[in-house]
């Protein structure tokens, strides 16, 4: 299906565009708190075992991510977009803000970390639906010609709720002092997700569904489900599943890696306090949201794939002079998480316009959800673990730079098979492409 469509209304867009960024903010809302205050934690529910246990809270949230793509995905692509995503997004809200009242290893024991697992867990579950659904809905609310542009806004919204989380710990840091943060404070930051949860679910309760979706579930049999539909999808889409794998694989790596994992390789390298480590994270992240809706836009100009090929070969040349360049100084560790920041804004920047769109509409939801979740859960949320571990083990303080290099080079592999979308209509049954088409210019700004 290659023809354009340029008949969604701009009202619906920006709706469309503003539900769905907020459920991924809130998402990862949750991921920079957990980050920013991984020192608290290890102190309230691991004492005496480190940081790498703390971590490893961190990666069992994504055991369960790949059974609720499993679960959310074809039950999206049958019911639709709508109900699954104000489901999942009240699903993750309340098990971030349970954590903010969880007794502490020093009330109950064990049964402490063991509860905190148990949410992570339910967290994983529910975002397991969340993203992919998330970027399947704003791919099919808005205009073709600038998908790349309007989708930009997703990962906007994953800055943001990163940005958020680690400002207000930064924030309370300040306020409390590092003793009042040990002791009670880290729990604040976890109960704010709930009103923000709530917010998200309003604004998708008043969404109508996603027209691309409504089109073809009126004119096919969205009758069958569950195993049916995964067989299908496996058996007639499996080029489209391991390309979609791949460049999760490298995005994945880089993205937990510097945006989750940063604040305590910084802590445990530099040996700076924890308010200055999140400081620095804060300011490189605030750059990559500048340059976000650019590289977005950047896009819909010259396609998908040019940009993702500039990021991959960039990280995997740069990585590791910067990871060195970070252990020098406070000075140097700004100027080099910047530098692999902006490398990475054009993969991070065209996920919502990509991933969806190697996909059909009767598979794209379950496809995404599939195929993202089993790379995050292996390669992503594990990654923070790997590198602690790694680095207590043998020292080797370079080591998350070489990660993210062998990363880079399993989604150049997977580059290779990635279809050119750009301005291709996301309607009808077949795999979307534009091989014939021409690029064109995008439209003013709505």
């Amino acid at each position: 299906m290659t023809t354009r469509d340029s008949h969604i209304s701009p009202a619906l867009q920006r709706r469309s565009v503003a539900a769905a960024a907020m459920g991924n903010a809130t998402e990862w809302f949750d991921y920079g708190v957990y980050a920013a205050t991984a020192t608290y934690l290890t102190h309230a529910f691991f004492p005496g075992l480190g940081t790498a246990f703390t971590m490893l809270g961190f990666a069992v949230s994504f055991l369960l991510r790949p059974v609720g793509g499993l679960v959310w995905g074809p039950l999206g692509d049958r019911i639709g977009r709508k109900a699954v995503l104000a489901t999942t997004i009240l699903l993750m809200a309340g098990a971030t803000a349970c954590i903010g009242i969880l007794p502490t290893h020093a009330q109950v024991g064990i049964l402490a970390p063991i509860l905190l697992f148990v949410l992570r867990i339910v967290q994983g579950f529910s975002t397991g639906g969340e993203y992919g659904g998330a970027a399947t809905f704003m791919a099919e609310s808005v205009d073709d010609r600038r998908r790349g542009f309007l989708g930009s806004f997703l990962e906007f919204g994953t800055l943001t709720g990163v940005v958020g989380g680690t400002a207000l710990v930064l924030l309370l840091q300040v306020i409390l002092g590092d003793s009042a943060m040990q002791s009670w404070g880290w729990r604040i930051p976890f109960l704010v997700a709930l009103p923000l949860g709530l917010i998200g679910w309003y604004l998708r309760s008043r969404l109508d569904e996603s027209p691309v979706f409504t089109e073809v579930a009126e004119r096919t049999d969205q009758q069958h489900g569950g195993l049916w539909a995964l067989k299908a999808l496996v058996l007639k889409y499996p080029r489209e599943l391991l390309t979609l794998a791949g460049l999760v694989i490298a995005l994945n790596i880089v993205d937990y890696t510097l945006l989750s994992y940063q604040p305590t390789y910084l802590e445990s390298t530099i040996h700076i306090s924890d308010s200055t480590t999140t400081a620095m994270v804060l300011v490189g992240q605030l750059v990559m949201m500048v340059f976000l809706p650019l590289s977005g836009a950047l896009s819909d100009r010259v396609g998908r794939r040019p940009m993702w090929l500039v990021s991959l070969v960039g990280l995997g040349v740069l990585a590791v002079p910067m990871y060195w360049l970070m252990g020098q100084g406070i000075g140097w560790a700004i100027v080099g998480f910047i530098v692999l920041g902006l490398l990475f804004v054009p993969q991070l920047s065209t996920i919502s316009a990509t991933f969806p769109a190697i996909f059909p509409t009767q598979v794209r939801y379950a496809g995404f959800a599939l195929s993202y979740n089993l790379s995050t859960a292996i390669f992503g949320g594990t990654a923070p673990y790997i590198d602690q571990a790694v680095i207590d083990a043998t020292g080797w303080k370079l080591f998350p730079a070489f990660f993210m290099v062998a990363g880079c080079v399993v989604g150049l592999v997977s580059w290779f098979f990635l279809r050119e979308t750009v301005g291709a209509s996301l309607r009808g049954t077949g795999v979307p492409h534009t091989d014939e088409i021409p690029i064109q210019p995008t439209q003013p700004v709505v």
